[in-house]
């Protein structure tokens, strides 16, 4: 089954796109991934998304546009992909509601039935409620791939991904969770000060100097000492917050920006660290900034950090193949939540289905999902997990 999975994080700068086919056989499943691409969300667009988002208030008829102007996005995403039997839609998450290290609700927009409706094809979507409604944080829900991904790998090995949101798996462990900010604070920094849309290469940090005092300062956020299960997003570092501990200072912006990358590296490798992990699969964004890389390789107690690419994930392409895979088992009946990464009660079959055209015809449900993944990449090389 060719499973196209669409996702937009929390940089909210475009749809990430995996086209993958899924072949199962026995406890195997197979991979082969098709296609990769970005679409960019149009400048209007994407001002008009990070202008609703918290801490900026927005009314109930912006978020109506916004659900049909994000589904429209999503649908010309698609469109572009090509043919496919299945596609998984994350959306734009817009609020995460987090109360007392609870989730209690969460919500992503992009109406699917504009994908349905300009593709014919079924869509999968709103994979987070579930999880949250069972008890879960509803993130990261890339977990469930990460542990599949790790199977195979010696010693104590975990799965980074570098977003606007830094997540952490661990494969002994069997937990994950978000460790704070990878890029959402520097690049709200940059948005602010430049109107670009993040670092690029990490130039700017690259010329600054590390404040230790305001990176004390940022360091005492109580989130970092919280116990996993948690999850965290916007709602928590956004601009007001950067602001708000950084104006005292009155950093450059290339200082502020290599104050915020030290802020990042020390977060997840203080994770690293407590976990002695000894290999760390890396992906995302902020695997492009050598800055925050190197920053990370100096505090990660030895880690070997690995790019997802060397196992047949492109660095900037996991979680759109993640909803791919998703998509594929919510259409065969199977669960893709990991209770003790999410901390829900249970295993869920995740999101909703928005038929395309004429009757909607899913595959036989399988007795039970996968415990090895092998992927592959239309170059031929492989990525083999367990």
């Amino acid at each position: 089954m060719r499973v196209l999975g669409l996702m937009s994080g929390t940089s909210h700068d475009g749809i990430d796109s995996a086209i993958v086919d899924w072949s199962p056989d026995g406890d195997v499943l197979t991979g082969a991934v098709e296609h990769t691409g970005a679409w960019p969300y149009e400048e209007r667009l994407r001002e008009r998304v990070a202008g609703a988002l918290p801490p900026n208030p927005a009314d109930l008829a912006e978020v109506c546009r916004l659900d049909t102007l994000i589904g429209q996005a999503f649908a010309d995403a698609a469109e572009a992909c090509g043919p496919v039997d299945l596609i998984c839609s994350h959306g734009q998450t817009m609020f995460h509601w987090v109360e007392g290290g609870r989730a209690r609700g969460t919500l992503q927009l992009g109406q699917p039935a504009w994908i349905a409706e300009r593709t014919g094809v079924p869509v999968v979507s709103d994979l987070r409620a579930r999880d949250v409604a069972a008890g879960g944080q509803g993130a990261p829900l890339v977990s469930y791939l990460d542990l599949l991904l790790l199977a195979g790998l010696p010693g104590p090995s975990g799965a980074l991904n570098l977003g606007g949101i830094a997540n952490l798996t661990v494969r002994d462990a069997g937990t994950a969770y978000d460790t704070g900010p990878a890029s959402a604070l520097m690049d709200a920094a940059v948005s602010a000060a430049t109107g670009a849309p993040y670092d690029e290469d990490g130039r700017l940090a690259a010329s600054g100097e590390v404040h230790r005092g305001l990176l004390e300062d940022l360091l005492a956020e109580p989130y970092y000492r919280a116990p996993p299960p948690k999850s965290t997003g916007k709602e928590l570092f956004h601009l007001g917050y950067l602001v708000r501990a950084a104006s005292p200072y009155g950093l450059s912006l290339p200082d502020l920006l290599a104050t915020l990358a030290a802020l990042t590296a020390e977060t997840v490798a203080a994770e690293i660290r407590r976990h002695r992990l000894e290999t760390v699969v890396v992906s995302g964004g902020g695997v492009r900034n050598p800055v925050l890389m190197a920053m990370l390789a100096a505090r990660a107690g030895g880690a070997r950090l690995v790019p997802s690419d060397e196992l047949g994930v492109p660095a900037d392409a996991k979680e759109a193949i993640a909803f791919s895979l998703f998509g594929w088992l919510t259409a065969h009946g199977l669960p893709a939540t990991v209770p003790g990464c999410t901390g829900a009660s249970g295993p869920r079959l995740l999101g909703t289905i928005t038929p395309g055209d004429g009757p909607l015809r899913l595959p036989e449900p399988l007795g039970q999902g996968p415990h090895r993944l092998c992927l592959t990449t239309d170059s031929g090389l492989p990525g083999v997990a367990g």
